[in-house]
């Protein structure tokens, strides 16, 4: 009976988990960039979207593993398919890394899987978003840097070039990481009670408890 729970709760795992990584594709592919005026020029390949907020969801939902696997396969598949194949490789890095953050706080640190009091969900959901974005601010344009210079050295990109990438990144990381933030932690907390109610995140510990006595 117990194997058959757990291979049901793995299965809803599963399936929660393919659709966090088919948010993630829409949330970059279909709903349309941002435009923040002099930050950067949105033609140039640059955009704030909202993809990042629902690798942010998906770990705070299901955990850093599966969070953040989630966002890497379904923004992978964006770049893949939206033209940016050849920034597959260093999206996958930088989302995986987001959720893997993301969970280690919320669900590590903070357990948020247990039963909380909205007060504490909302400060440990907004301290979780922003440990992963913000690690992101600064790993991302680092390992484009590195990723020119070392991995992949491109003799037609200057330095200088590089480095006004960089530059921008980091402008669009930074938006990105606030809006993206604000998106994942007011969903999480209007989602979380119907999710839970549903079944799909399973039983909160204090009804099971109660369920026992």
């Amino acid at each position: 009976m117990s194997s058959q729970k757990s291979q049901d709760k793995l299965i809803k795992k599963l399936a929660f988990a393919g659709l966090m990584a088919a948010l993630c594709y829409a949330g970059y592919a279909f709903i349309p960039p941002l435009p923040i005026p002099g930050l950067f020029d949105l033609t140039s390949g640059t955009k704030v979207h909202f993809g990042n907020a629902f690798v942010v969801l998906g770990a705070l939902f299901l955990g850093g593993p599966y969070g953040g696997l989630a966002g890497a396969v379904g923004l992978s598949l964006a770049d893949i398919l939206t033209g940016y194949g050849a920034s597959a490789p260093r999206t996958f890095i930088c989302k995986l890394l987001i959720g893997l953050i993301v969970g280690l706080v919320a669900h590590r640190l903070a357990e948020l899987s247990k039963s909380h009091e909205k007060s504490y969900l909302t400060k440990w959901a907004i301290i979780s978003s922003i440990s992963g974005l913000a690690f992101n601010v600064i790993f991302e344009p680092t390992l484009k840097y590195i990723w020119f210079s070392i991995i992949t050295p491109n003799a037609d990109k200057a330095q200088s070039a590089i480095k006004t990438l960089v530059s921008i990144t980091i402008a669009t990381s930074f938006v990105n990481a606030i809006i993206n933030s604000i998106v994942a932690v007011v969903a999480y907390l209007a989602l979380r009670p119907v999710l839970y109610k549903t079944g799909l995140l399973g039983e909160l510990p204090s009804k099971r408890k109660k369920q026992e006595q």
